[in-house]
C-alpha cells in the first residue's frame, strides 16, 4: 500500500474514532475520505470508488454490514474492513456473509493491520 496510495473511506458514527483512524492511514500512505452514516458510506463509495472502506457495524440509519453489502455489490474490488467493539464471537450473523474481507475489532486496530488486509486482498 505504502508505494501506491489507495483511497480509503473511514465510516465511523464516532468522530475521535475516525480521526484515530485517518492518523492510521496516512502512516500508510493512503488517501481518506470520512462519512458517518450507512447512507453516507454507500454515496461516497459511489463517488470515490475507494481501494478500501473501514467500515464500523454500529452506525445511524442502515448499519455497516448492510452498507458493506450495498458497496460491494455496486463496487466488488473495493475491499471492507468491518470494525467494531464486538467480540468476533458476538458479531452479528449477518458481518460474515456480507462481502467484507474480514473484522477486526478496534482495539487491534492498526498500521499493520490495514497492511495485511490490503496485502491479502
Amino acid at each position: 500500500m505504502a508505494s501506491n496510495p489507495v483511497a480509503v473511506l473511514i465510516v465511523d458514527d464516532q468522530a475521535p474514532f475516525r480521526r484515530a483512524a485517518r492518523a492510521v492511514v496516512t502512516v500508510t500512505s493512503g488517501f481518506v475520505a470520512e462519512a458517518e452514516s450507512g447512507e453516507e458510506a454507500v454515496e461516497l463509495a459511489s463517488q470515490l470508488v475507494p481501494g478500501l472502506v473501514l467500515m464500523d457495524i454500529n452506525l445511524p440509519g442502515i448499519n455497516g454490514i448492510e452498507a458493506t453489502r450495498q458497496i460491494k455489490a455496486a463496487h466488488p474490488d473495493t475491499v471492507v474492513m468491518l470494525l467494531s467493539t464486538y467480540q468476533a464471537a458476538d458479531l452479528p450473523a449477518d458481518a460474515t456473509d456480507c462481502g467484507a474481507a474480514r473484522y477486526v475489532n478496534k482495539e487491534e486496530f492498526g498500521p499493520q493491520v490495514i497492511l495485511e488486509t490490503w496485502a491479502a486482498r
